[in-house]
This record gives C-alpha cells, structure tokens and sequence, in this order.
C-alpha cells in the first residue's frame, strides 16, 4: 500500500513542477512514478498468489508445503533487496539499502531523505512488528499449526520483542535529531527529539498490560498509558502543522499568502486544508480503538488502523515535501523547477539504469 501511494505521492509531484530528485539529492535517473507502480503491481500480485498458495496447500492438508510459502515469500525479497547485480533497479536498491543504514547508525550528517524516510518507518512501525511476528513464528516452526493464535505463545502479544521492534523506529528517528543538534546547534532538533521520545512511554505502558495484574493495569498503568498517548498524539500534531509543514495559524493557510504548488494548485478548494488537518489530528488518535477490548483484538480492525496511519502518513508527505520545496527557493541559486531537467517520458526512453 505505501508503495503505491508514494508513487502517487511522485506523479503529484512532477504534475506540479516541483524537482523532488533535488529535494531527495537524487540521480537523474531515478526511479519515476511509472517504475515505482511497476514495483507496487509485482507486489500486488506476488503477495496475494503466496497468501493463495497457503490456503490452498493447508487446505488439502500440504501442512509443511503450506508453512514453507511465507518462509519463501519473505526470502525473495531479501535476496532481491540484496541482489549484487545490474537488474531489479540495482542502484536503487543500493540507495535504499544505504539509506536504512545511515538511519540504523547515524554516524554521518543527516540529510533530508534520511529522516524523511525514517518519519515513514514509524508509520509503518506496527507493520514490523507484525513481521516479527511472522519471523519468529517460522524460527518456532508454529506456522500453519494452532500456535499461530495462542496470543500467549513465545511469539504471542506477550513477547518482549513486539516493544521493541515497534519503538525502535521512533529511537532511530530520536537519535537522527541528536546527530543534527550536534551537528546545526539547533534547539529545534531537541525539540524533535522530544516528540519521538513522548511515543516510548506509550509503546512500553502498553506492553505492560501483558506482564502486570489487571487491577495494577486499571488503577495505575492505564491512566498512564492514556496520559502518555494524549501528549503524544498532541505534541505529533501541533508538530505537523507547525514544523513539518509550516504552517503557523489556520488563517494562514486559508488566506495563501505564501505560493506553495500545492496552494497554487488547489486555489480556492480550502475543504482540502479542513480535511488535511482535521483527518490529521483524528488519524493521530487512532489509538483509542485499544479502550475497547472487542476492537482490541479484532484483525480487521487493526488493519484499518495500520491503513489509516499510512494514509496519514501520505498525505503528511505533500505538506512536507512542499515545506521543504519552499524552504529551498528561497536560497540563492537553488530554484531548480522539473522542466529544467528532461522530462519523465524522456527519462524513461533514454535510460536503462535508475536510481531511487
């Protein structure tokens, strides 16, 4: 779904003149919306015939051919993500690879794409711990056995590595806003820094809730957890609007006194904004679907979540990318429009190698 949404994200982009292979530090051979489709069609249709290879073989009662199509599916990818070869987009693949890196270990200046694409990971934070989940239950051999749904199994809601895996997102995102304070001096990445940690509080009260008595959870730890998950979700919002997208007051955004291409664009449409910012500050408190414990528990539920979020967090990226735009602009010698590069269709007929 990310996938195909950030391709969108670039159509909109180069629809709109804006030079996002300049904001991103990117080759002029990088990948284009039409490639990044391409990869999100495989995807699409590579993903649902493994998920129907399982059911199929676990219903003819296959149990061990059912339970090796994950185990070959999650292979694939890291081979190909992996892949020391002039296919499959090599450079892009190194580009993203290397990005990853430097957000795992900040040891270099942090440039944009580094925390624009770690800001992406903690939306996608639930997504990898349901991938952890997937992997510890094919190293525990529980796949297609009835350990899958014990909740209370060694890869069940009570593992210690869930936690983990969903605050380390927000750890590296912290940490790249440290590098930059020591890097810049500026109090702004404390700050930053500050919003990040407000989401440990919530990840660890949270888990707590399966290693504590249940009146300890409803008289001690819960009202915490909720205490914790407001600030949070506030100091998130006040942060996208303000920081991230720059935008300082409401009436500002609806007067468009500044000639954002996104403003320019959607002149006079000032329900996009309403919505924006409204379906911002809900999505950001999606978290209270957990007070309920028939939601809690319910997949369908906490997928639309996880959808949700991501959507959020695909609309948060024409803000920020059009805040980063501006921002450039307004330096000497820096405004550097698509047109002045070839266009897309031209890129696509004239190269063979592309780059993220």
């Amino acid at each position: 779904m990310m996938v195909w949404l950030w391709g969108i994200n670039l159509w909109f982009f180069s629809q709109s003149n804006v030079n996002y292979s300049k904001i991103f530090e990117l080759d002029q051979n990088h990948l284009t919306h039409h490639e990044i489709w391409k990869c999100a069609t495989w995807m699409t249709i590579v993903v649902p015939t493994s998920m129907t290879a399982y059911l199929y073989l676990y219903s003819c009662g296959e149990v061990s051919l059912a339970a090796s199509q994950p185990v070959l599916l999650y292979l694939a990818v890291v081979i190909i993500l992996v892949f020391p070869f002039e296919i499959f987009y090599l450079s892009s693949r190194f580009f993203l690879l290397r990005t990853l890196w430097r957000i795992v270990v900040p040891l270099q200046a942090i440039t944009f794409a580094d925390f624009f694409v770690a800001d992406i990971l903690t939306s996608m934070s639930k997504v990898f711990s349901d991938l952890e989940r997937s992997v510890c239950r094919m190293i525990h051999r529980q796949v297609a056995t009835i350990a899958w749904f014990e909740a209370d199994s060694v890869c069940g809601s009570h593992s210690v590595a869930i936690p983990v895996v969903l605050v380390l997102p927000y750890l590296f995102r912290l940490f790249q806003c440290l590098r930059q304070y020591k890097d810049t001096g500026e109090k702004a990445t404390l700050l930053n820094a500050l919003k990040y940690s407000t989401a440990v509080p919530v990840i660890c009260l949270s888990a707590l809730k399966y290693h504590v008595f249940p009146d300890r959870w409803t008289n001690v730890y819960r009202p915490l957890w909720l205490l914790s998950s407001v600030m949070n979700s506030s100091y998130s919002f006040y942060w996208d609007v303000k920081r991230d997208w720059n935008l300082s007051t409401f009436t500002r955004i609806f007067k468009f006194n500044r000639p954002h291409f996104l403003s320019h664009l959607l002149y006079g449409r000032k329900w996009v904004y309403v919505w924006v910012l409204g379906s911002n500050l809900i999505f950001r408190c999606t978290w209270t679907y957990k007070l309920s414990a028939h939601l809690r528990h319910n997949y369908l539920t906490v997928f639309a979540i996880t959808a949700l979020e991501i959507f959020r967090r695909f609309q948060w990226i024409f803000f920020r990318v059009e805040n980063e735009w501006s921002k450039m602009n307004l330096k000497p010698n820096v405004h550097i429009s698509m047109s002045t590069l070839s266009t897309e269709e031209d890129k696509l007929l004239n190269s063979s190698s592309h780059d993220v």
